[in-house]
């Protein structure tokens, strides 16, 4: 599947491994998050995404366990008509600054299919097991 990328300051997507289902997306700025605090970090990247799939912006897992850092909207959605720069929100919920440097790898995109629903309005629904939410199944 092809996805058009126009670069301005950035790098190209690309994947670490043969097998990787996401492809690694860098920063194309300096920039510093302090603890607690959360920051847009600009890519440099503008997609064109083939109608019927999104690209999903997700967290690097060793970003996460080594740092704290994440990107707060997991998963972030770039829709197919969207055009501007891809942007990413990084969290730091860790005990030190954290230094963004240019070219770091800060996030992965997924490219997923997206199936529209649609959305009909019902006087009731069917009955289930589940007697709630927000844990009610248990630990």
């Amino acid at each position: 599947m092809k996805v058009k990328i126009k670069i301005d300051g950035g790098y190209m997507p690309e994947y670490a491994t043969s097998m990787s289902a996401g492809a690694d997306i860098r920063a194309s700025q300096d920039i510093t998050i302090m603890p607690g605090e959360h920051a847009l970090v600009h890519t440099g990247l503008f997609v064109e995404i083939p109608e019927g799939y999104e690209l999903q912006i997700r967290p690097r897992s060793g970003l996460a366990l080594k740092h704290g850092i994440t990107v707060l909207n997991s998963p972030g959605t770039i829709d197919a008509d969207y055009r501007n720069e891809v942007g990413v929100i990084l969290a730091n919920f860790g005990r030190e600054p954290f230094c963004v440097k240019k070219g770091d790898r800060i996030a992965q995109m997924v490219l997923c299919p997206v199936t529209r629903a649609e959305f009909e309005t019902a006087e009731s629904l069917s009955k289930t097991e589940r007697s709630g939410g927000f844990g009610s199944t248990g630990i």
